[in-house]
């Protein structure tokens, strides 16, 4: 690249190239584009208005990313602003807390939001209580010990990932932040804050786009983790939202296996703890006719290179069923397409 990654002009118009070229449909300008005092201003690296120019050309919409403070201080001269510029929506952080003041908060943000045609995704936030069925531009929120905790500690394991899908997603979409392609084995892995890692492999990570939900999904590591790596084509495809859900197994802590339709398409993510496992998936749940399977496992080393992924394309119809391997802290993640 020929210039200095950071927060900065030329970094956000790469990120929205990556953007689009990988058909990904928003893109976050995160912390740092303004102070975290005034959000109607952006700082003097950022040029706003050429990044949401390069955005719009390219068919990719614009989140910011902002502190709760100043959305309290200032959303009633900013959103409007958001909306004459264009932008989609924000992701507002560092609530931390769930009073009473902070409750009516979250109200009055996605109330105000919908009046500007904006998507809100709460980070730093308590656990969803159905607020969004009143306010359905509130896509997402955390209320979870997610991916980002792996910069500084080890508590994020393949074990909490298939908790899980049992405990905080019952209460509704999560921003787990999911996509690290730095995937590491329980020995090799080292909370870092630069280039940081994930435990398990990557079909653990891939599986999370299905199994996790969530209509605002995040690929959280660097463009050039992604490029020409195996798996990437499934992010490339895998939607965001979802026409019904089976769950085919699963026990908390150990593993879990969710299928789930858009359209015609099904999609199927499985995941482990720690202890490799061998699974038969039934098929049952796929609608009549032949299917055409783009599977992506583990490799055959992956219990030792966690990076490993094996793509295979397989034929298959309901009724049959499909044996898996998961490795240690592993996945499966497998795309149904009607056979043609």
């Amino acid at each position: 690249m020929n210039f200095k990654p950071g927060m900065n002009t030329a970094t956000m118009e790469h990120y929205i190239d990556f953007a689009a070229d990988h058909h990904l449909e928003y893109m976050l300008i995160d912390e740092g584009w303004s102070t975290h005092e005034d959000i109607t201003h952006w700082i003097a690296a950022v040029d706003l208005p050429e990044i949401l120019d390069k955005a719009r050309k390219r068919g990719v919409r614009v989140l910011l990313w902002m502190r709760w403070e100043a959305v309290q201080k200032h959303m009633a001269e900013a959103f409007p602003l958001y909306e004459k510029w264009g932008v989609a929506g924000v992701k507002v952080d560092f609530m931390d807390r769930d009073d009473q003041e902070m409750v009516n908060f979250y109200e009055r943000v996605v109330r105000k939001a919908a009046e500007h045609h904006l998507v809100v995704d709460f980070h730093g936030a308590f656990k969803p209580t159905g607020l969004r069925r009143a306010y359905p531009n509130l896509l997402t929120r955390e209320g979870v010990m997610g991916m980002e905790y792996s910069k500084w500690s080890e508590r994020v394991t393949p074990e909490h990932d298939v908790t899980l899908p049992f405990t905080r997603m019952l209460a509704g979409p999560m921003d787990y932040t999911p996509g690290c392609f730095q995937n590491a084995t329980r020995g090799e892995f080292k909370p870092r804050m630069v280039e940081p890692m994930c435990q398990g492999t990557r079909a653990h990570q891939l599986a999370m786009y299905v199994v996790f939900e969530s209509p605002l999904a995040m690929l959280s590591d660097y463009p050039e983790s992604y490029e020409k790596q195996p798996g990437m084509e499934l992010l490339e495809k895998v939607p965001t939202v979802w026409d019904e859900t089976k769950v085919l197994n699963g026990e908390p802590g150990k593993y879990v296996t969710i299928a789930r339709r858009t359209d015609q398409n099904w999609f199927l993510g499985a995941m482990t703890n720690w202890d490799a496992r061998d699974m038969e998936i039934p098929l049952g749940f796929l609608g009549p006719g032949e299917y055409d399977a783009e599977i992506f496992a583990d490799g055959p080393d992956a219990d030792k290179r966690a990076t490993s992924l094996s793509v295979n394309k397989k034929r298959l119809k309901a009724g049959e069923s499909l044996p898996v391997h998961l490795a240690s802290g592993g996945g499966v993640a497998i795309v149904f397409t009607p056979a043609r």
